[in-house]
This record gives C-alpha cells, sequence and structure tokens, in this order.
C-alpha cells in the first residue's frame, strides 16, 4: 500500500483516531482531514470544534502524520441544514446524519480528498465494504451495538469503491483498548451525539432561532382537547416526554404519546398507552429511494427494515415501486413510524439502500 493515499476524516473523536493508526499500519500514506461545518454559533458552549481539532492535531502529532482542515461549513448549510429546516416545517422529523453522511463527507470531503491526489477516504465508521460480484456493498458493522450502516444508506458504487471503514470489523472496546495503548489523549473521549456537526444543545431553543413557531391545541383522536402544544416542530411520532399533560381520560394513568400531527388545524393528536393501535402500522410508504447496487431489490421477497437507528430488524417484503417510491410490508407492526425518518433495507449483514419514510 506504500502508493496508496488515503485521506482520514479525523473528528478528534476515538473512532477515527484509531482507524488513522490502522491505516497507517497497513502501509498506507495517510493524512488527517479535519472538517469544520458549522459556523453560526462557533462560540457558544454546545460547539465543541476547536477542541475537537485540537484533539485531532494532537492524534495526528503522536501518530506522526499530516494534518488538514478544511471548511465545509457553506456546504453543510446549502446541502443538509436548509433540508433539516424544510422537513421539521412541514412537521417531519428528518435525520441530518442521512443527508450528512450522502452530502459531506462522501460527497464534499471525497471531491476535497480527489483534488488532494487521494485514493480514498476513510473515516471512523462502524461499517464495512466489499467486492462481490463486481459490484460494491455495504456492510453492517460487526460491533451490532455500534453498527452505523443505517446512517450510509445513500451511498453509491462510486462512493464506495473509494471508502475504507478500517474499524467496520471491530468492537467499540477494542478501538478504546488500541487508543489506550497507544496513550492517545482521546482514549476515553465519550462518543459525540446530537445533530451531525452542530452537538449537543437544547434542541427546542436551538430550533426556535431558526423557525417560526406557533403554540396550538393538543388532542384525542376523538377531538377532545387535552392540553396546548408550543408549535408542532418540537414533537415527534411517539414522543411521551415534555408533552404537559397528566394521565386521565379513558387510558386512566397510562402515559399519553403523541400519535400524529394535523399540520392544516395546528394540532397535535395525542393518545394513551405504548400499544395503541394509532401508534402501531403493518406497512409503510417511503420516497427519494437511493438502492447501493444502482438496482431495486425484488418485489415479493423477504428481506429486513429498520425504520429507526438501534431498532432491531424487521422481517419485510417491498410490495411495490411506482415513481421513486415504494410500499414495504412487516410481519409484525412497527411502533411510531415517523414521516421525514429512513426505512433502511437489508439482506442479512448487506445494507441494500432505502428511503424517506413519508406515510
Amino acid at each position: 500500500m506504500k502508493n496508496k493515499h488515503v485521506i482520514v476524516g479525523m473528528s478528534g473523536g476515538v473512532d477515527s483516531s484509531v482507524a488513522a493508526y490502522l491505516l497507517k499500519q497497513q502501509g498506507y500514506q495517510v493524512t488527517g482531514l479535519f472538517m469544520k461545518n458549522w459556523e453560526d454559533d462557533d462560540t457558544d458552549e454546545y460547539c465543541s470544534s476547536r477542541e475537537d481539532l485540537l484533539d485531532a492535531v494532537s492524534v495526528a502529532d503522536i501518530l506522526d502524520i499530516p494534518m488538514e482542515a478544511v471548511n465545509f461549513s457553506a456546504e453543510y448549510k446549502d446541502r443538509v441544514f436548509s433540508n433539516f429546516l424544510q422537513e421539521y416545517q412541514a412537521g417531519r422529523t428528518p435525520n441530518p446524519d442521512v443527508l450528512c453522511n450522502a452530502e459531506i463527507k462522501f460527497k464534499a470531503f471525497l471531491d476535497h480528498a480527489y483534488q488532494l491526489g487521494a485514493d480514498y477516504i476513510a473515516t471512523g465508521h462502524y461499517a464495512q465494504v466489499r467486492e462481490f460480484e463486481e459490484r460494491f456493498q455495504l456492510l453492517k458493522g460487526e460491533d451490532g451495538a455500534k453498527d452505523q450502516s443505517y446512517f450510509l444508506y445513500r451511498l453509491n458504487q462510486q462512493q464506495l469503491a473509494n471508502t475504507l471503514f478500517p474499524i467496520g470489523h471491530l468492537y467499540k472496546r477494542e478501538v478504546r483498548e488500541i487508543a489506550n495503548d497507544l496513550k492517545l489523549p482521546n482514549a476515553g473521549k465519550k462518543d459525540s451525539t446530537g445533530i451531525c456537526f452542530i452537538g449537543e444543545r437544547p434542541f427546542r431553543e436551538f430550533l426556535n432561532r431558526y423557525l417560526p413557531h406557533e403554540p396550538g391545541e393538543i388532542q384525542t383522536p376523538d377531538g377532545k382537547v387535552v392540553g396546548e402544544h408550543i408549535g408542532l416542530m418540537y414533537y415527534t411520532i411517539g414522543q411521551r416526554q415534555g408533552l404537559g399533560i397528566g394521565g386521565t381520560r379513558d387510558g386512566g394513568d397510562e402515559p399519553w404519546f403523541v400519535s400524529g400531527k394535523k399540520m392544516a388545524e395546528n394540532v397535535l393528536v395525542v393518545v394513551q398507552g405504548h400499544d395503541h393501535p394509532s401508534l402501531l402500522q403493518s406497512s409503510l410508504k417511503a420516497a427519494d429511494l437511493t438502492w447501493i447496487s444502482g438496482e431495486q431489490p425484488h418485489c415479493n421477497w423477504v428481506y429486513a427494515a429498520k425504520t429507526r437507528y438501534r431498532q432491531k430488524d424487521a422481517p419485510c417484503m417491498i410490495e411495490r415501486f411506482t415513481d421513486n417510491q415504494c410500499q414495504i410490508d412487516f410481519a409484525q407492526d412497527q411502533w411510531a413510524v415517523t414521516p421525514g425518518q429512513s426505512v433502511v433495507v437489508y439482506e442479512s449483514k448487506v445494507c441494500l439502500g432505502g428511503g424517506i419514510i413519508i406515510e
């Protein structure tokens, strides 16, 4: 691998740091690249980009690899954050990590790496790539608790052909052990959560900076008013916390859950009980479909799917395709299927692709 140049997206976290180390051990010419993708409130307490950059630079120094930084904040705002806001304004619950991977980490970053003469890019994702019958497949990470293939389902053949996932075969504990053995300064650093590249912060306060909110009624499916919401964009299907209503009505003391939104009437619909029929559905429709192989899966074939990250694989069949949409039928009812989220389809460990849930 001495003549192969790989640029590793180094976030300052332990996963990408160990990824860079493993690639160097394998003989690649390794360069680290730190991506800065958010600038709106870079000085506030929730944005850790400065600390993350320092961690990445410290690791690069220990590994003795060159380190660069690039600013993709304009691309992020245009390609990811604008969609994020549009979806919330429409009453849906988007997953920005999915679009962030497709548009920033594996498009803007990949294009930049080509300009720098790279043969490959690499990240610290818990996923794997293999070549099979002249096509590239995206596989689940070996560590089922950390598998991130769900967030990568929009990648295409060209992106996978030029991407390495050095830690995809490892468990998280093994990654931390390697980092500890190397005495990396971020060996014990906690995993990042929150909005992709924006970080952890009070979500309602953050969203309120960008979108107007209008309070309205909280109603039961039969139209009984049980409370007031502070703006439909702040709620998602299946949400239990933060509703501000106690256990009354026919459900006794059972908790309330969000089951729907009436956008035109500015009404939040709630039901009592985790297993209320309104929270369960046997099928869904998805749009904006993306299939990694370039070909859509067979209809009436048993696959598995996830409608949210960390969900167990649910047996399903793809019923039909129309106008880049499909219907997916499940063997068992699914709980709190949420418009705006992604449904991702698998065949065993192979991630086939998926789409955005519309109903």
